[in-house]
């Protein structure tokens, strides 16, 4: 599957370059006027500066001529630096029009930096390249809720091809794994992702589903359970399994208020094995889910009580 996502190509030369006080006025003012620039104020002697450059040219590059680069070291640029008021370094000006749009000072993580650019890039008037990929995702992800878990599977898969690094994406092949009950390749795609998106929340979610979809391979008849659950309430291994069961049922719900029931009954049972599931539970849902919501609160609640 080609989604065609990515523009031409744009050579390094054009797209990232050093600067001086003599060439600010054509590399950075005058080039803004068509495509923001970006400019990297460093020094030799910064150690911030010498992580946050080569990101900053990977999310340059990444954006395939959507935005520019231009560096200048500010010891010998100290009259640019006084006019801009660099107080620290390393600092990042991004200039539209020969103006500054947007700023930052000090290293940040990559996630951040790429949704500098991405803003960057919308102030000139530009659209993201991680904008086409997240509407992929999303299409992806309603091709899953509706069942069509096949189909997914191919979209995440070409949207890797574009990035492989699309935690979004990444993520939502797995959960296309464990709905087609391709459990063996879920784990295997989950175990070999990049470095860079391993923490990830969407991988942690995906995480935590592959997790519960294991226990759901082992869950009992759930009628029996309710029954064991019925006959005598204290039971704790008979809810415990029967919210699993539920969870394999599709009830998570019941599952979270099963759960809950069992926390407030003994919450150090089997080494708090109650909230383990429960947080488990919540990773694997959206954060704004009602059930995560509510049963988060419901949860902290009663530790705090």
């Amino acid at each position: 599957m080609d989604l065609n996502l990515s523009p031409a190509g744009t050579g390094d030369a054009d797209l990232i370059k050093d600067t001086s006080e003599a060439t600010f006025m054509s590399d950075v003012v005058e080039a803004s006027q068509t495509v923001p620039v970006i400019v990297d104020f460093w020094a030799p002697w910064c150690g911030p500066c010498k992580t946050l450059g080569p990101m900053l040219e990977d999310a340059v590059r990444a954006a395939k001529g959507a935005v520019k680069m231009v560096k200048i070291n500010v010891d010998e640029a100290q009259q640019i630096a006084g006019q801009l008021q660099i107080q620290s370094i390393p600092t990042v000006y991004a200039f539209f029009k020969g103006q500054p749009v947007d700023g930052f000072q000090g290293a940040l993580p990559q996630s951040e930096i790429k949704a500098f650019i991405d803003r960057v890039i919308k102030a000139g008037g530009g659209a993201a390249p991680g904008e086409e990929l997240s509407e992929a995702v999303a299409a992806a992800d309603d091709m899953l809720a509706e069942g069509a878990a096949q189909d997914a599977l191919d979209t995440f898969a070409a949207i890797l091809g574009e990035d492989p690094n699309h935690a979004g994406a990444y993520g939502g092949m797995v959960r296309a794994y464990i709905a087609l009950d391709q459990l063996d390749q879920a784990e295997a795609h989950l175990n070999g992702a990049p470095i860079e998106i391993s923490k990830a929340p969407e991988l942690e979610a995906a995480h935590a589903q592959l997790q519960l979809a294991r226990q759901a391979a082992d869950a009992g008849p759930v009628a029996e359970l309710q029954a064991a659950v019925d006959a005598n309430p204290d039971d704790m291994q008979a809810r415990f399994d029967l919210a699993q069961a539920l969870y394999a049922h599709g009830d998570t719900q019941a599952a979270v208020d099963q759960l809950l029931t069992l926390f407030g009954k003994d919450r150090e049972w089997n080494d708090g094995a109650a909230k383990t599931q429960l947080f488990t539970i919540f990773e694997a849902l959206k954060p704004n889910d009602p059930i995560a919501l509510n049963g988060r609160r419901k949860l902290s609640s009663m530790i705090f009580a």
